[in-house]
């Protein structure tokens, strides 16, 4: 098995198993909220039917190579970064996921950014396969890794009510400009008229199958628990 293969796998079981765990907690939220049968079967219906359309739609978009033809940049990219940005920033601030919200703890939501350790490790494998540039790892620039090492410590203190309402939001401000970071970094080793870093090889195995379900899958999913998790502390009201 190839190490595309491998490491591909290992994005695709992680996104599998903590949307797994995330569907879990707002199935629990879903059923303690006040709505009706009918109302709680349309969200979950909804929430399942876009997941399942988004793999496929990841999984054709890169399968085909449109998504590594770097001379339609950025139309290559666009789809996998706007998509994902713009539908979780509507559905964590919407009306309904704020009443979901309320009825799940705020470490469940926390805990669940364990799985960037785990991202972390796989990206290590695709540098010293010589498939991804060092910057991208963290014996480079990226330090993500940290938001994976501290989200079991920071939910347990949560659990606890050991840690503040304001240091959970630095917490989460903090890996979310982590999580910007690296983004950036992968975006400026791809083969662009703008590259930056430009030590080979190049960022492009993002955007082969199953390596696409890192963009497409994990990093929205890394933001969209931030996102989740500042609006429960703020309380903000939908």
């Amino acid at each position: 098995m190839t190490p595309v293969i491998l490491v591909g796998s290992g994005f695709v079981l992680l996104s599998l198993i903590y949307f797994g765990l995330l569907l879990g907690e707002f199935h629990q939220g879903i059923s303690k909220t006040s709505w009706d049968a009918s109302r709680k079967s349309r969200f979950k219906f909804w929430l399942y039917a876009s997941l399942i359309f988004w793999g496929v739609f990841i999984s054709l978009w890169s399968g085909s190579g449109i998504m590594a033809n770097f001379d339609l940049f950025p139309v290559n990219m666009a789809p996998i970064i706007a998509i994902p940005l713009i539908v979780i920033l509507w559905f964590s601030f919407s009306k309904s996921t704020g009443e979901i919200l309320y009825h799940i703890p705020k470490q469940n939501i926390i805990r669940l950014q364990s799985f960037r350790f785990f991202v972390e490790l796989l990206l290590w494998a695709l540098f010293v396969s010589h498939l991804m540039p060092i910057q991208m790892s963290f014996e480079g620039r990226n330090f993500d890794v940290l938001s994976g090492i501290t989200a079991p410590v920071v939910a347990y203190l949560a659990y606890r009510n050991a840690i503040s309402r304001p240091i959970l939001i630095l917490w989460n401000i903090l890996c979310l400009g982590l999580l910007i970071n690296i983004v950036t970094i992968a975006i400026l080793s791809m083969p662009t008229s703008f590259q930056y870093f430009i030590n080979e090889p190049s960022n492009t195995i993002v955007t082969q199958f199953p390596i696409s379900w890192l963009p497409g899958f994990l990093v929205p999913l890394a933001y969209g628990l931030h996102f989740l998790s500042l609006r429960k502390e703020l309380a903000l009201k939908g």
